[in-house]
């Protein structure tokens, strides 16, 4: 075993049947393919069983990013997008000061970038530390109590050069946001989102490499992904 000098942070969601599920998309389901008594008898093994279990998941099942074409008809689908868009050198944000009931705005966000001391540069991805899931996750209020960006703060981001917003919510849209404004942006920008991310307050305020790949789906509209952050020791 070799010491890598960072540290390694997870920031994906479990993914399970039962899980939290954003209510547009399918839920999930976990069936028992074949068990290892059931593969010895089938391949005469008197040694060695192999089990396996079927997934039927939403692309937009748990921690996962999303690819353009979601919301941009003639926008890339997730095979198709710039994997440099899904890891990279990465900053986290502290929004969480931003109430529930109003959107985080461009001030928001200015405030937050200078109390990090970190400075936004063009290819970065973003992660706005909302305290959401340290809140509320596993309750009823995750899929409907929750932050979200504006028209104007979103724009005011893809100005700046990012290319990936990430949340520690379900969308990266406030819930009463009927134009999906962040979502809206990012078509217009043609860059992606990550959402239901969690351990955000780990990594409040500080420069990072992030990595959350999404599968190679052919046409895909988004994938579920393992996101890790690596803090330098």
């Amino acid at each position: 075993m070799f010491l890598l000098p960072f540290r390694v942070v997870d920031l994906s969601q479990e993914i399970y049947q039962g899980m939290s599920v954003f209510p547009m998309h399918q839920k999930t389901f976990i069936m028992v393919n074949m068990t290892h008594e059931e593969n010895m008898k089938e391949t005469g093994s008197k040694t060695l069983g192999f089990s396996a279990r079927n997934l039927l998941i939403s692309e937009h099942g748990g921690t996962h990013c999303d690819a353009v074409w979601e919301y941009k008809p003639e926008g890339a689908t997730i095979e198709k997008m710039p994997l440099e868009y899904f890891f990279g050198s990465a900053v986290c944000i502290d929004v969480s000061f931003v109430p529930a009931s109003r959107y985080i705005e461009v001030k928001d966000l200015q405030m937050a970038i200078k109390n990090s001391g970190q400075e936004i540069k063009r290819g970065d991805i973003v992660l706005l530390y909302t305290g959401h899931y340290d809140k509320n996750f596993g309750t009823e209020k995750w899929q409907t109590e929750y932050t979200g960006l504006s028209y104007d703060a979103a724009k005011f981001l893809a100005e700046l050069g990012v290319v990936n917003i990430g949340v520690d919510a379900p969308s990266i849209d406030h819930p009463n946001d009927l134009d999906f404004s962040g979502h809206l942006v990012c078509g217009e920008y043609n860059i992606t989102n990550t959402e239901n991310l969690c351990n955000l307050d780990k990594l409040v305020n500080k420069r990072f490499l992030y990595f959350g790949l999404p599968l190679k789906i052919r046409d895909g509209s988004g994938s579920p992904i393992r996101a890790i952050a690596l803090l330098e020791e």
